[in-house]
C-alpha cells in the first residue's frame, strides 16, 4: 500500500553472494538488499560511545538502514556485510574516500568497487556448506564461511578463554572449530575440537585459509595507486577511522575502530 512504503530515497545493494549461501525464501535469497539513504538519526548511531565501546555500531547502523526488518544480521556472512558497509559510506557520506598510505594522501572512488568474482560451482545453493580436501593429509572436511552469529560464538570463546589464562593465544585453532562442520564424514564436535587440536596439519590450516579467502564472496577493496615517480601498485584500501568518522568529530579520534 502506498503509505507503507518508505518517504526517503533507498537503493538496492547486491551482495557478493548474490544469494546463493542462504535457503530458498529465506529474504537474503534474493541476492539484494535495499537500503536507505543515511540521516541525522545514523549519524546518532555513529558517535554513540556505548555502541562503540560494545563492538555493535556496525551492526546497529547496518539494522537501521535495512529496509526489510525481517534481516538478520547475524545470518550474513562476513563478505555480505562488508559490501553493505561499505554501501551504508556511500549513502551516508558519498563515494569519495580519502586515505594515507606510506605517507601519501590518496583518493578513491568507493562507487567503482566491485563485488568479487566467485564461482557458483564452489557452493551448493541454499547451503552455507562447502567441501575440501587438506592437501596434506589428504583428509576430508566441510567447512561454512563466517557469519555474524559464529563471529558472535568465537568472540565468546575467546573472552571465555582470556579469562582463564592471558597467555592463551587460541584465536586461529577456535576459528578453525567454529568453521569445520565434518573431518571425513563425522560432523560430531567433540571429533572436530580433537582434530584441530592434535591432528590438523599447519600446512593444511593454511591451505584452508588460503582456499577461504579465494573462494568467498566479499567486495574487492584493491585499487591502484600511483607514486611520486609515477609507478604503480596494487593495494588494499585502508579502512581508517575516518572511514565513518571524520577527524572533524574530535571526539571520537584516537579510538580504534576496525571493520
Amino acid at each position: 500500500m502506498e503509505e507503507n512504503k518508505p518517504k526517503f530515497p533507498t537503493e538496492i545493494v547486491e551482495l557478493p553472494s548474490k544469494g546463493y549461501l542462504y535457503p530458498e525464501n529465506h529474504p537474503l535469497a534474493s541476492g539484494n538488499i535495499e537500503m536507505k539513504y543515511m540521516t541525522a538519526r545514523e549519524e546518532d548511531i555513529l558517535t554513540n560511545q556505548s555502541y562503540i565501546q560494545k563492538g555493535i555500531v556496525f551492526d546497529r547502523l547496518l539494522k537501521s538502514l535495512i529496509i526489510d526488518k525481517d534481516i538478520n544480521l547475524d545470518e550474513l556472512v562476513v563478505g555480505d556485510k562488508n559490501a553493505l558497509l561499505i554501501a551504508a559510506r556511500v549513502l551516508g557520506y558519498g563515494s569519495k574516500y580519502n586515505f594515507t598510505l606510506y605517507g601519501t594522501d590518496y583518493e578513491v572512488d568507493l562507487s567503482t568497487l566491485n563485488n568479487k568474482e566467485i564461482n557458483l560451482d564452489d557452493f551448493t545453493k541454499g547451503k552455507n556448506e562447502l567441501n575440501f580436501t587438506l592437501p596434506h593429509s589428504k583428509v576430508n572436511i566441510t567447512f561454512k564461511l563466517m557469519d555474524g552469529k559464529t563471529e558472535k560464538a568465537i568472540d565468546a570463546e575467546l573472552a571465555g578463554l582470556k579469562k582463564i589464562s592471558n597467555e592463551a593465544t587460541t584465536e586461529i585453532t577456535t576459528r578453525l572449530k567454529h568453521i569445520i562442520l565434518s573431518v571425513n564424514g563425522d560432523t560430531e564436535t567433540t571429533t572436530i575440537r580433537d582434530f584441530v587440536d592434535n591432528y590438523l596439519l599447519a600446512r593444511d590450516a593454511r591451505s584452508l585459509r588460503e582456499h577461504i579467502t579465494k573462494i568467498q564472496p566479499d567486495i574487492n577493496l584493491s585499487t591502484t595507486i600511483v607514486d611520486e615517480d609515477g609507478g604503480e601498485e596494487d593495494v588494499t584500501i585502508p579502512i581508517t577511522l575516518n572511514f565513518f568518522w571524520p577527524e572533524s568529530w574530535g571526539y571520537t579520534r584516537n579510538k580504534k575502530i576496525l571493520i
